[in-house]
């Protein structure tokens, strides 16, 4: 489900998709959080939106991006931050072709060296030319540090790093929100990064231990800890009904 959410200064983030990387109901599932008929058990793979300013960041290009697009209603971005280069994290990419189209422009993206390697490689045909005509319909790719502050888009960015099992993934803020999709350990920059933080989305895959997302019990004591004003659980599993979930939740 979206939820938009007013931060700051104008600051609106859109929760596109908060599901794992099967999505929320599991294909072939018949548990009864996957035959649930509340929509709130109805998960898209993870993905949110920055409006600040006249301005649109994306978040990550999920496989369920071109729904989460019509659903908005949003035609155009500015620009597309990528927090690593997981398949349920960019396999959208495809859909971005619509969003150069209608701007009438390359699209500028944004993500860590290995993210944008990692993109090039599998999808080369989003970053060239193919036809002189289409040369205003690709792909831009923009490194960005994983510790340091970048402007993007018109948004101040402030990134850092996440364990994200054997792997990373980035951190964002912007002002007084952060986003921490697909971590399993925060180091103590990470919390530096996140102190006085007033939104936080962050990752909760499920009620166990995972060696690649934090689980219900590490991501409240993480909580406990950064104090935010409000905190909404991200990745979430199938394990998850809402209202059961709900009714534990501090």
């Amino acid at each position: 489900m979206e939820q938009g959410l007013t931060i700051e200064q104008g600051l609106t983030v859109t929760i596109l998709g908060c599901g794992s990387s099967g999505g929320v109901p599991l294909v072939g599932c018949q548990c009864a959080v996957c035959k649930s008929d509340n929509p709130k058990n109805k998960r898209s793979r993870a993905s949110i939106l920055l409006k600040q300013r006249g301005k649109k960041l994306l978040i990550d290009t999920s496989p369920d991006l071109r729904e989460q697009l019509l659903r908005q209603n949003l035609s155009t971005v500015h620009a597309i931050l990528y927090t690593h280069a997981h398949a349920d994290h960019t396999h959208g990419i495809d859909d971005t072709r619509s969003l150069n189209y209608n701007a009438g422009r390359a699209l500028d993206i944004y993500g860590d060296a290995k993210t944008m390697a990692d993109l090039q490689t599998r999808f080369p045909f989003r970053f060239r030319e193919a036809l002189p005509e289409y040369g205003t319909h690709k792909l831009i790719a923009n490194i960005v540090e994983a510790v340091a502050t970048h402007e993007i888009a018109g948004f101040t960015v402030q990134l850092f790093n996440q364990i994200h099992g054997k792997t990373t993934s980035l951190g964002i803020r912007v002002g007084n929100f952060a986003y921490s999709t697909d971590v399993s350990s925060l180091d103590d920059a990470a919390f530096a990064a996140l102190q006085g933080v007033e939104v936080w989305v962050v990752d909760c895959l499920k009620t166990t231990p995972s060696h690649t997302h934090s689980h219900l019990e590490q991501t409240l004591q993480w909580i406990k800890r950064v104090r935010p004003k409000r905190a909404i659980l991200h990745h979430m599993s199938h394990e998850f009904d809402y209202e059961t979930l709900r009714k534990k939740l501090p």
